[in-house]
C-alpha cells in the first residue's frame, strides 16, 4: 500500500483519541489502525443503537477508558498510563438542539472538558501536539453571503456555539500561557469543520440520520429550515485534516501548524438542506416529509473560507459535495441491506485514499 505523507508520519505513533466511540472517532480509529498507529481512546460508551464503534468491531480492538471527559483525575490517569505522542480531542456535546435542553452540560463538556484535555496533555511530558476539534459555528454569525476566515470574530448565540467559542478561549489561553517553544506544554492546533456527514452516524436531530430513520421506520422526516445552507462535507475530509495537523505538530516545525484552521468544503456551490435531501433520495428513495412550524433558532447561512488549509496545509479533499452525499446514501443503503459496516468504511477509506494519491500524481 502506497503511504500518504501524513500516514507515514503517524505510523507507529501513539495517538490518544477522546470521543473515540463516536461517529467521527470511529472513522478516525479505523484509519489510524489501518496506517499502523497505536491508538487508545477515552470516551463515554456509544449512546446510539446501532453505533458505528460497535458495528465496525472497534470495541474489540481499540483499547480505551469509558469515562466522562469532565472526570479529570480519570482522564489524567488514562493519558499518563498510555503516554501518547499526540492527542486528538474529539469528545464533545455536539448537538445544537440538545444544547438548548441541557446548556449546563454542554458548557461543561465542551469548554471545561477541553481544559481537562489540555491540562492532562500538559502534565504528560511526551505529548508533542494536540489537535482540538471545534466547529464552523464558533464564528459570530452575521448571516452574510461570504465565507468566514480564521481571523473573523468568534461568538455564538445558542449554547452549543457559545460553548465551542468558549473552548477556543481555553485553547488560546493554554497556547499563550504554556508555549511549546519553551517546553511548557504541547503545540496546539484548532480544527474548525463544517457539517460532517457520512455512513454510521445515528445521532438525534441531524439531517442525514433523521432521513435514514424515516426510511427504515416508514415514518415522516421532520424538516426545519429547508433553504438553510451548510458547509456539508464527508467525515473523511475532516479526519484527513486532523491527521495532517497531527503529523505537522509532530514534525520538525510544529509552529507552522499550531494555529486555527478552517476545514470547510472546497465545492464552490453551496447546498441547502433541501438539496442534500434530494441528492440522498436520488441515490436511495424519498421519505415522507413534514415541516416544523416552531423550530428553535439556527443559522440560515454559513460557509468557511479554507484557503489557508488548502494553500499552506495542502489539504484538498478529493470528493465534491454531490459525490459526498451519494457515497453517504450508498453506505446507509448497503448497511441496511445487510452490508458489513467495517467493510463499507474501509472501502470508502480506500476510495478516498485513491483520490488523494491520484492528486499527488498529477
Amino acid at each position: 500500500m502506497h503511504e500518504l505523507s501524513f500516514e507515514a508520519a503517524l505510523k507507529g505513533r501513539r495517538v490518544f483519541v477522546t470521543g473515540h466511540t463516536g461517529f467521527t472517532g470511529s472513522w478516525a480509529c479505523l484509519w489510524l489502525k489501518a496506517l499502523g498507529a497505536e491508538v487508545e481512546g477515552y470516551s463515554l460508551a456509544p449512546d446510539t443503537t446501532p453505533a458505528l464503534f460497535n458495528a465496525t468491531r472497534l470495541d474489540r480492538e481499540v483499547r480505551g477508558t469509558l469515562a466522562d471527559i469532565r472526570d479529570f483525575p480519570t482522564l489524567l490517569g488514562a493519558m499518563r498510563a498510555f503516554n501518547p505522542d499526540l492527542v486528538l480531542h474529539l469528545a464533545a456535546q455536539p448537538l445544537v438542539r440538545r444544547s438548548y435542553r441541557e446548556p449546563l452540560l454542554t458548557f461543561e463538556v465542551n469548554a471545561q472538558g477541553t481544559a481537562h484535555v489540555l491540562e492532562a496533555a500538559r502534565q504528560c511530558a511526551q505529548v508533542r501536539g494536540v489537535v482540538c476539534v471545534t466547529t464552523d459555528k464558533v464564528y459570530a454569525n452575521r448571516e452574510w453571503d461570504w465565507p468566514y476566515r480564521e481571523n473573523d470574530p468568534l461568538g455564538g448565540k445558542d449554547p452549543y456555539s457559545a460553548s465551542k467559542s468558549a473552548a477556543e478561549m481555553v485553547i488560546q489561553s493554554y497556547a499563550a500561557s504554556y508555549p511549546f517553544e519553551q517546553g511548557k506544554g504541547p503545540a496546539i492546533a484548532i480544527a474548525r469543520g463544517g457539517n460532517i456527514i457520512g455512513g454510521g452516524d445515528w445521532s438525534e436531530d441531524r439531517l442525514v440520520p433523521d432521513f435514514v430513520r424515516a426510511l427504515i421506520n416508514g415514518s415522516s422526516l421532520s424538516l426545519r429550515y429547508p433553504r438553510a445552507t451548510r458547509p456539508w462535507q464527508h467525515v473523511l475530509a475532516l479526519v484527513q485534516g486532523y491527521f495532517m495537523l497531527l503529523a505537522g505538530l509532530n514534525g520538525p516545525e510544529p509552529g507552522r501548524f499550531a494555529r486555527a484552521w478552517n476545514l470547510g468544503p472546497q465545492d464552490p456551490r453551496q447546498y441547502s438542506v433541501r438539496d442534500v435531501l434530494d441528492l440522498m433520495a436520488a441515490e436511495w428513495r424519498q421519505p415522507a416529509i413534514q415541516y416544523e412550524s416552531e423550530a428553535l433558532p439556527e443559522a440560515q447561512a454559513l460557509a468557511l473560507d479554507s484557503s489557508i488549509a488548502r494553500n499552506l496545509l495542502l489539504w484538498q479533499p478529493p470528493w465534491d459535495t454531490r459525490h459526498v452525499v451519494r457515497e453517504t446514501a450508498a453506505w446507509y443503503r448497503d448497511f441496511h441491506s445487510g452490508g458489513d459496516a467495517r467493510a463499507l468504511c474501509l472501502a470508502q477509506i480506500a476510495a478516498w485514499r485513491d483520490g488523494l494519491l491520484a492528486q499527488c500524481s498529477n
